[in-house]
């Protein structure tokens, strides 16, 4: 009861005509930024963190919520349009939503997007309200070996699942860990894939290779498929901002299980939500191929329900882990850490008694933040939508300038540019011989993560491989790994004998 008393009276704090303003200024700069392709949320946090310095601490930090949000949906925005996600986080929402987009139900798309980034966020915000200590010690649970073990469950899971052919997704594996090892290896400091190149010394930066290969080879692939005749040169909106009955009674349990994948996953200093999000793709797109008529590969609606309340989930239970730990467990977590220190606060367990107050008016301004992008996103779907009406010529010519700019923004380089031509290059030809896309990003994302995970693990256990299946976590990862696994060669082998048959 302490904790509905003390967020009551954080609403009362910021239910104020000057806190609803900055919400709403916030949750549409996020959103604005966000969706320009190649900058994404994270850039957004970044440019606008400025902005809140001159403020009031309660206001600057309501006001950063809107932008936190805002921009996470600005993410999804630029994904379902014009496949080329803001952020990593959005990439799985993408293969769905765009495909929807390009059926004409672009304003729907958008509109599950938004209705499970407000169901994820509200219930993470309402766990972390309640249970913040338990998902604190889940995070103190998860070491070297766990993290390695979780990294290789997403490595098979999402290589098995998102392919037909089991070849094709182990190849696409491996493409995205080769292009993750370029750079200099930490531990020893030899370079790795660098060809004598000075500027591939610090590796590729992961918002290059995305829109590299989503934006930049999509870019090529309708150019190659120009005048053919599977090419149109508008996609028509249907303009329906919102889910008919059935629409949302197919999408209610994706949001849900996207929710449970999400929430343990943001007090995991795993880097973001990449894995949930990921995660909960896999698992809609295998219960599709249970049903009479699969949607997936032509505009599932679950496809993008789920991963969308799965990154928003796994955002606010970030910002619950932040506030009780002072642990940022993706990169927009620690511009935020930099944004309370600018104000004096260091958040930690001594957070919620020195400034109780601004702790539980921010709690409270999640719920409102998440309420004013639905009121605001719901109605103006359709005109996200109408982008879509552009021909396409205009429209991919502008995706390819604005990707260019987002990456030299990035990094002011032009080397930069350069690689992600290659690598748009590298996209066209994984459209061509029908090479999964989400295999590579997700062992670029995940890569780094599962080498240093596995070099600590074996570095304090004298080398000893028994310390990656150690801990109760582990164990119960990899059988789910095996299990997956068996029931995925099942699976593939009874459709076999039904074609035969």
């Amino acid at each position: 009861m302490d904790q509905l008393s003390n967020l009551f009276d954080g609403f009362a704090a910021i239910l104020t005509p000057s806190a609803l303003l900055f919400v709403v200024i916030g949750a549409l700069l996020g959103t604005a930024v966000g969706v320009l392709p190649g900058l994404g949320s994270a850039m957004a946090v970044a440019l606008l963190l400025p902005l809140t310095f001159v403020l009031e601490p309660t206001n600057a930090l309501i006001m950063f919520t809107g932008i936190y949000f805002g921009g996470l949906f600005g993410d999804s925005i630029s994904g379902i349009l014009m496949n080329t996600p803001g952020n990593s986080t959005a990439i799985a929402s993408t293969f769905e939503g765009h495909r929807m987009a390009l059926d004409g139900r672009a304003a729907q798309a958008l509109a599950t997007a938004a209705i499970g980034a407000f169901l994820g966020g509200v219930v993470a915000s309402v766990l972390v309200v309640f249970f913040a200590p338990a998902l604190a010690d889940l995070a103190t649970r998860f070491g070297p070996a766990e993290f390695f073990a979780l990294a290789v469950l997403a490595f098979i899971a999402i290589s098995a699942v998102v392919a037909d052919s089991a070849v094709r997704g182990l190849a696409a594996l491996a493409i995205g860990l080769v292009l993750a090892m370029v750079g200099i290896d930490q531990p020893t400091g030899t370079a790795r894939f660098s060809f004598g190149y000075p500027a591939l010394l610090d590796g590729i930066p992961i918002v290059v290779i995305t829109v590299a290969l989503l934006a930049l080879g999509e870019v090529f692939h309708q150019a190659a498929r120009a005048g053919g005749p599977g090419d149109q040169d508008t996609v028509l909106p249907s303009g329906r901002p919102w889910l008919s009955r059935a629409e949302f009674r197919s999408a209610l349990p994706a949001w849900l299980r996207g929710t449970a994948y999400g929430v343990p996953f943001g007090v995991i200093p795993a880097g973001g939500a990449e894995v949930p999000t990921f995660l909960a793709y896999g698992t809609e797109r295998r219960l599709d191929r249970r049903r009479p008529k699969p949607m997936f590969g032509r505009g599932a609606i679950q496809g993008v329900a789920g991963p969308e309340a799965a990154g928003n989930a796994t955002a606010g239970t970030a910002m619950g882990a932040l506030l009780a730990l002072g642990l940022p467990t993706s990169a927009t977590a620690a511009l935020l850490l930099a944004a309370f220190q600018q104000y004096g606060l260091q958040p930690g367990p001594l957070l919620f008694e020195r400034s109780g107050d601004i702790v539980w008016a921010l709690l409270a301004g999640f719920f409102l933040a998440m309420l004013v992008l639905l009121v605001l996103n719901l109605p103006f779907a359709p005109l996200w939508a109408q982008l879509l009406r552009v021909p396409k010529s205009y429209l991919y010519a502008g995706i390819a300038v604005f990707a260019s700019f987002g990456v030299y923004a990035a990094g002011a380089s032009i080397i930069d540019l350069v690689i992600m031509l290659a690598i748009g290059v590298l996209g066209l030809a994984m459209r061509l011989y029908d090479i999964p896309i989400a295999p590579v990003l997700i062992a670029v994302i995940l890569g780094p993560l599962a080498e240093y995970s596995l070099r600590d693990a074996m570095a304090n256990s004298q080398n000893d491989p028994a310390v990656l299946v150690s801990s109760p976590i582990t164990i119960v990862l990899y059988l789910l790994l095996v299990l997956g696994l068996i029931w995925s060669a099942w699976r593939r082998l009874t459709e076999r004998r039904r074609a035969d048959v």
